[in-house]
């Protein structure tokens, strides 16, 4: 194929910038083309250094440069206009073509003023190079599209959190030549960033404040950072170098932004030989949204399965929980029980129990009603503790105010245990009441609990508040032991403060007064029927109501 008219020009003119550079056949990345661009402005007579411009949506740079020149600023020269109009004739300024965001500016100098041959060569070369930088700018720009366009499949091919970080990190340091790699998440409620994993750093957790180090800086100020050796920038954290045996020297961190332009992350890469560059950080950058959407769908589908675990788990523990619970009120001369249990989640705190006991030869009944502080699982897996240390006991009663003193000192050693390794503790009231046969009189103790009332067949009301403080709070407490005679009709109700603290929608509770003065006009009904209408009133008064905690409802009836 014979050579175009421009081109033997340039051959004849300019044989190290074509033959070198093998322009057409796509060989060379622009900054290569650009370092030769200058070296055949240089190569003419009398010139004794060439710069290469580069502006970019109205910031300029120096591309490439080689020579004697003045300091490198942008004050001869306008972005945006094709020439520079400066009348220096030792210095000539070409446009090397534009497009709608670039200009391409070739500066020459010489060591006197430049002649009409140069001048006309350099304007060769000018329109020759335009034509060879637009070329490899565009493969450049499709070589990174592809390159964006694999690593967003790749992106898309996982849910896994961990496995989409270790995704990112490969593509990021393969691209950028980076020897390390972070990911850092956002988390806005600690106030924190937190790796999951980072490439070659063996798959070390490091949690940072989001005021410290330049990760931390980039997340809160949403600005990329370029340094060529991060000890001598301020921000920078040593800390982290010396835990993890590494030396930092280059770095580049970027902000990770979702669609909306909030930071969801941050992408530290760390050592490049010859320091990350303004290629590095652009790709990455046109990478950040598909990266940011990637992690938040793996936040979320990461989130979704530990909320299945959890409730899985929960499912369980109410499952078990269930279990520790008696299924029915057992049967016992002189009485008749019925008894609700609603936990305000899958689990609760709740704990009602009937125990058959011996104490100084004769058979009782324990009755217990207790109610640990708090909701969910932490006060389920107190309310079983309370539930094995009663059992345990059960069999040698030897007072009934020594129960719950007892176990009183059984929750305090385990809290001391609990404090020290950072977990927090948990505190009960309870109500225990021992049924003597017949079911004519019963000894009590109320330690801390909503006082039970005997609502009598004439209707009268008393409250049972004899015992003493919560369970779980002082040691050495003691307490003392009430008692009460049962005569046919009279009836015992007991409950946790999920009935009598019930709100309704302006915050009013059902209270203990509501409940007595409910059940006395009821109290010629059985234990069942007075326990479903009680239950049925609450459930109307807190229909909308502001809080609800577990419920328990125990009715018991003299016969």
């Amino acid at each position: 194929m014979s050579e175009t008219p421009v081109r033997q020009k340039v051959n004849e003119l300019f044989p190290e910038l074509l033959d070198g550079l093998r322009i057409l056949e796509g060989r060379f990345p622009s900054n290569e083309i650009a370092a030769r661009v200058v070296r055949a402005a240089m190569s003419q007579p009398g010139i004794v250094g060439a710069r290469l411009w580069r502006a970019d949506r109205g910031e300029a740079e120096v591309w490439a440069e080689g020579g004697t020149l003045p300091e490198s600023t942008a004050g001869g020269m306008k972005p945006g206009l094709p020439v520079d109009k400066s009348k220096d004739p030792a210095v000539w300024v070409g446009a090397l073509g534009s497009d709608d965001f670039r200009v391409r500016v070739l500066e020459v100098r010489g060591a006197e003023a430049i002649e009409e041959r140069v001048r006309s060569q350099m304007d060769l070369l000018a329109r020759f190079s335009a034509v060879v930088l637009a070329l490899a700018e565009r493969r450049g720009a499709m070589k990174e599209l592809s390159s964006i366009i694999e690593a967003t499949k790749k992106l898309n091919s996982t849910l896994d959190l961990g496995e989409l970080i270790s995704i990112i990190l490969q593509i990021a340091t393969r691209q950028s030549g980076a020897e390390r790699g972070t990911v850092f998440l956002v988390d806005r409620e600690h106030n924190e960033i937190w790796s999951l994993v980072g490439l070659g750093l063996e798959q070390h957790v490091i949690r940072l404040p989001l005021d410290r180090g330049i990760a931390g800086w980039v997340a809160r100020e949403g600005s990329a950072v370029r340094l060529e050796n991060a000890y001598d920038d301020a921000r920078f954290e040593p800390d982290v170098d010396r835990k993890l045996g590494f030396k930092t020297r280059q770095l580049m961190c970027l902000p990770i932004r979702s669609e909306a332009g909030d930071i969801v992350g941050v992408l530290q890469l760390l050592n490049k030989a010859e320091g990350f560059s303004d290629e590095d950080e652009a790709f990455l950058d046109a990478l950040s949204a598909h990266v940011a959407l990637a992690l938040e769908k793996a936040q979320l589908h990461r989130e979704r399965v530990e909320k299945e675990k959890m409730e899985r788990d929960l499912a369980l523990a109410r499952e078990i929980q269930s279990g520790f619970l008696p299924e029915a009120p057992p049967a016992f001369p002189g009485i008749h029980i019925a008894v609700s249990h609603r936990p305000s989640q899958m689990v609760g705190g709740d704990y009602y129990d009937f125990l058959p006991v011996t104490v100084d030869g004769k058979d009782g009944l324990l009755l217990v009603v207790a109610d640990v502080e708090g909701k969910g699982a932490a006060s389920a897996l107190v309310m079983a503790n309370v539930q094995a240390t009663l059992h345990a006991l059960a069999d040698h009663i030897e007072s009934l105010e020594k129960l719950p003193a007892t176990i009183n000192q059984k929750i305090l050693a385990g809290a001391r245990a609990s404090m020290a390794q950072g977990r927090i503790t948990k505190y009960l009231s309870m109500f225990l009441a021992l049924v003597d046969t017949g079911g004519r009189s019963f000894r009590y103790v109320n330690a801390g609990h909503v006082p039970p009332a005997v609502i009598r067949a004439d209707g009268t009301v008393e409250w049972l508040n004899t015992g003493g403080m919560i369970v779980g709070i002082l040691p050495d407490v003691q307490f003392e032991c009430g008692t009460a005679a049962l005569a046919p009709g009279d009836i015992l109700v007991a409950c946790t403060d999920g009935i009598t603290e019930a709100m309704d929608a302006a915050g009013t509770e059902f209270s203990r007064q509501r409940l007595a003065g409910m059940i006395c006009p009821l109290r010629h009904q059985s234990p069942e029927d007075i326990m479903r209408a009680v239950l049925a009133e609450v459930d109307k008064h807190s229909r909308g109501g502001i809080y609800e905690d577990d419920r328990i409802l125990m009715v018991m009836k003299a016969q």
